[in-house]
């Protein structure tokens, strides 16, 4: 701990600085002046060869010692200012940072300002110009490929999206063709829910209404669900082929064929063609079947 006025170093007793010559004198030795060494004053080297004690103008008590990159963090921290004494090992006494220009300098740098230019901005529209203004509405059309110079561009994730929404619609009216021809002979045990009369009897009508039950599903647009109607697919074919084929009814497979095919890869084909010859299978195929199993 420093009290006030200069940091109280002690000095060995062997050596004695003289009063007038600044000398020093050794025991054991011939009394000779010893020169003293030239004083840096200069603030770098003050800042590399001493460390500096600190202390605010109303303290008593001095903090320390800090090198350099301590006092700059120190000032970052806003804990000492221009008004905070230091001890100057030079002058012996304590000074404010404020009156050495120069350690102010290192220990307080002035920090950059940031200064944002202005630039001019140019409109689009300009004075005198022939072309029509451009509008959000045009700079949008832009975007998709929808305006007059890139209408003859297409993008192909917007074809894509098209041709999966059509195998969306196909598939729905397929299976509802389908539900329909199945359902429709057994009515009447349906509204009743005579199941064991239609288990008994009509077996396939249970089918119908796994079929209604995906067309409600992809009418709310529940495309998750792809996997189980492509299963529904091949299974309705499987079964109900043979049962038709079981029974010597050979008309009724050759739609019944085309429509789970063409309902199969209504779920799978993204392209204009595909999509189109699947549809036109499970639309055609399906409302023949129903038409055969209504007849």
């Amino acid at each position: 701990m420093v009290l006030f006025g200069r940091p109280r170093r002690p000095v060995p007793f062997a050596a004695v600085r003289t009063p007038r010559t600044g000398g020093i004198i050794l025991p054991g030795r011939p009394t000779k002046a010893l020169p003293r060494r030239p004083v840096l004053r200069s603030v770098a080297g003050i800042m590399a060869m001493q460390e500096f004690y600190i202390r605010a103008a109303n303290e008593s008590e001095a903090r320390g010692p800090f090198n350099q990159e301590q006092l700059v963090t120190l000032a970052g921290n806003g804990q000492i200012d221009a008004a905070t004494l230091f001890y100057d090992a030079v002058s012996e006494q304590w000074v404010a940072f404020g009156t050495n220009p120069e350690l102010m300098a290192l220990v307080f740098p002035e920090k950059q300002k940031l200064r944002l230019g202005r630039k001019e901005i140019k409109s689009l529209n300009e004075e005198g110009d022939s072309a029509p203004p451009i509008s959000v509405d045009d700079m949008l059309a832009a975007a998709e490929g929808l305006t007059s110079e890139t209408k003859d561009k297409h993008s192909l994730v917007i074809d894509q999206a098209r041709c999966a929404k059509l195998g969306l619609w196909a598939a729905l009216l397929a299976l509802a063709f389908s539900a329909a021809g199945l359902c429709l002979p057994s009515i009447t045990e349906l509204s009743n829910f005579d199941f064991a009369t239609i288990l008994l009897k009509q077996p396939l009508a249970l089918l119908g209404l796994l079929d209604a039950g995906l067309t409600l599903m992809l009418l709310l647009q529940a495309i998750s669900i792809y996997p189980f109607v492509r299963f529904r697919a091949m299974l309705g074919l499987g079964l109900i082929g043979f049962m038709l084929w079981a029974q010597g009814l050979i008309g009724p497979i050759v739609p019944l064929l085309a429509g789970s095919v063409g309902l199969y890869f209504c779920t799978i084909c993204i392209s204009s063609v595909g999509v189109g010859l699947a549809a036109l299978g499970a639309l055609g195929g399906m409302a023949g079947f129903a038409w055969f199993m209504l007849h």
